[in-house]
Order: structure tokens, then sequence, then C-alpha cells
């Protein structure tokens, strides 16, 4: 998360590169409807210039989780502890923030779970290819929004 005050940043960079090193190096309302009722609506969440990026990079998370664990390789719980060090350092006390990010995680998932029953050499190639996605995306994401 970029503080506005010191212009410095989590280190988003160093929760995945942690985890890239443990890996390793293979694997419209109606007519009739009444008006809607006023409630208190809640401030609307910090917009933050990286999230779409970040989404990708928790996407990208889950399938590694996901691949990393159906193929028994070792660490493969790690990626799912990195994803909790990034919610905890980016979204903790932001709940939309938090929910968009676990969505992503889990839509990486279970992407991967819908395609992949057994290890196959292509869900090793796949997960190798995410792994390599998952650090480009934490270099970018700290050389332009980090310090």
């Amino acid at each position: 998360m970029l503080d506005v005050s010191t212009g410095s940043m989590i280190p988003v960079r160093r929760v995945v590169l942690s985890l890239l090193v443990l890996a390793g190096p293979t694997m419209a309302q109606g007519k009739n409807t009444p008006p809607p009722q006023e409630e208190e609506i809640a401030p609307p969440a910090a917009i933050v210039p990286y999230d779409d990026k970040l989404a990708r990079l928790a996407e990208v998370l889950g399938s590694v989780h996901y691949l990393r664990t159906l193929c028994k390789a070792t660490g493969g719980d790690e990626w799912r502890k990195g994803m909790q060090q990034l919610l905890d350092s980016e979204a903790g006390n932001e709940p939309p923030r938090k929910e968009r990010l676990t969505a992503a995680f889990n839509r990486g998932y279970r992407a991967f779970a819908s395609v992949y029953t057994d290890c196959t050499p292509a869900a090793i190639v796949a997960e190798e290819r995410y792994r390599n996605e998952g650090a480009t995306l934490a270099t970018e994401i700290t050389s332009r929004f980090g310090n």
C-alpha cells in the first residue's frame, strides 16, 4: 500500500520473491418499483493505482498454489500463506479491497482446478509460467509504485 506521507510501499515484491525462491526452479429499476430507501453509504474505498496489477498477482498466487499442491511440490502451502501476508499488508483494514483480492486468488485457484485433476507435464509448465508472471508483476509494482 502506498503511504502518501512517505511515498513508500509495503514490500509486495519481498512477499512474492520469497515465495518464488521457496518454489524452486520447477514447478435497471422498473416502473412499479418503489424508489430505493436512503441507506448509510460507506465511504468509497481508497483508489490505489496498482490495484489491477495486485489483483492479477493475487490470481497468479491462487493458480500457483493450486498447481503446486496438485503436483505435491515442496512449499505448496507457502503460496496461500504469501497471499495472506499480501492481504494483511495491502488491505488489512479495507474490506472491499480484501474481498477483491481474495476473489482474484480464488478465481486463479478455481481456473486450474477446473482443468487439471492430475499433475501433468502441462500443469508443471503452467505453474512455471505463472511463477514467472508473478515475479514480473511484483517487480513492476514495486519499481513503479514503490521506493
